[in-house]
């Protein structure tokens, strides 16, 4: 796919959930924030439980556009396999050092976290795009959700019966206990982005890269984006199902949890395909906006990450948001204005990127 087929939608819909992310990670509190921008406490969803699982749908999709260019151009196997693997490593060691931020901490080890499973699925789909067939793919994604569900659900341990779906006593926690040391996994005991949840999390990937084998086959119509709208809605409708057995959990990345964000990713997708590369509206303040973020996306997170770090050290933080309580400012408002804040700044650095022409491809 050369300049002119790029499919812009991508980059807006990449960068407005990049966007999403940091908006709901940097709080001026973590007691202060508004419900939808909080994750639900277990089973259920949120509006912020939808933008991790948009952003792994986002990285299949971009892995088929991307390796279908490279297979047809006939790269060698082997040099793509070798720069999967560098990619993968350099984001997942990436994360793995953000954990040690703002404190410094390096007497506990973490190994798992939001870049690290970002890298896992990279690297699992990409390989799985470029040895496999399309056909293949769809019974990986029913052989993990399909086997994610009966473990979760008719396997007991010498902990819990089977079926125990709660926090940190359920299979996946049991697993990722008896493959790591606790002082591994996380401060709670148990990680949303454990490694057996991480099968899941491959399948939405993988979900993501049909759409893009999906778009590349077709041409670029209303039919494509209708298509899409369809799977989505049947997607939607059987995760929410399937929740009635095994509940829609987020922290746990359950199998209907997976059908029903990506089918509504796929609608989210398919509406951005429709307006901003059928209809033309690439130049509006939503699409801009996204694209800046979405050029330099990865970068951008972490970067939200840094600046946070500075903020807390150099006392920016407590000056803003301290600041906006002592002249009688609402606790969820000053919050929500620094959240605004942090959004703001790595949006400046977005743009200064965009404008030099500088993109940066971890």
């Amino acid at each position: 796919m050369n300049k002119t087929d790029r499919l812009i939608s991508v980059d807006v819909f990449r960068g407005l959930i990049i966007a999403m992310m940091i908006l709901v990670n940097y709080p001026g509190s973590w007691k202060y924030m508004y419900a939808p921008l909080t994750h639900s406490n277990w089973n259920g969803l949120t509006p912020t439980d939808f933008i991790f699982p948009f952003f792994i749908f986002i990285v299949g999709v971009s892995i088929a556009l991307s390796y279908s260019k490279q297979l047809a151009a006939s790269r060698p196997r082997k040099e793509m396999v070798k720069k999967i693997l560098i990619r993968g490593l350099k984001i997942y060691t990436i994360g793995f050092f953000l954990h040690y931020l703002p404190a410094f901490d390096f007497t506990k080890i973490d190994l798992f976290g939001v870049l690290q499973r970002i890298a896992e699925v990279f690297v699992v789909c990409a390989l799985l795009f470029i040895f496999t067939s399309w056909k293949t793919q769809i019974y990986i994604i029913a052989g993990i959700l399909v086997g994610y569900w009966l473990t979760m659900s008719y396997i007991p341990t010498d902990a819990f019966i089977a079926g125990t779906l709660e926090p940190g006593v359920n299979f996946a926690a049991w697993i990722d206990l008896l493959l790591f040391p606790m002082n591994t996994i996380g401060s709670h005991g148990w990680n949303a982005e454990g490694f057996y949840s991480s099968f899941p999390a491959i399948a939405s990937g993988i979900i993501g890269m049909l759409v893009g084998r999906f778009i590349l086959t077709r041409k670029r119509s209303e039919n494509t984006s209708i298509w899409l709208i369809v799977a989505g809605i049947a997607f939607v409708f059987a995760g929410y199902v399937w929740g009635w057995t095994f509940p829609i959990n987020k922290k746990i990345w359950s199998s209907s949890f997976v059908l029903v964000t990506s089918g509504w990713a796929a609608i989210v997708f398919a509406l951005a395909l429709f307006l901003i590369d059928l209809q033309g509206y690439k130049n509006n303040l939503i699409a801009k906006t996204g694209v800046i973020f979405g050029s330099n996306a990865i970068a951008i997170y972490i970067t939200a990450d840094l600046f946070e770090t500075i903020y807390q050290y150099t006392g920016i933080h407590d000056f803003v948001y301290l600041g906006l309580t002592s002249l009688g400012m609402a606790e969820l408002n000053a919050s929500l204005i620094w959240s605004l804040c942090s959004v703001s700044s790595c949006f400046i650095i977005g743009l200064i990127l965009y404008r030099k022409n500088l993109f940066f491809k971890l």
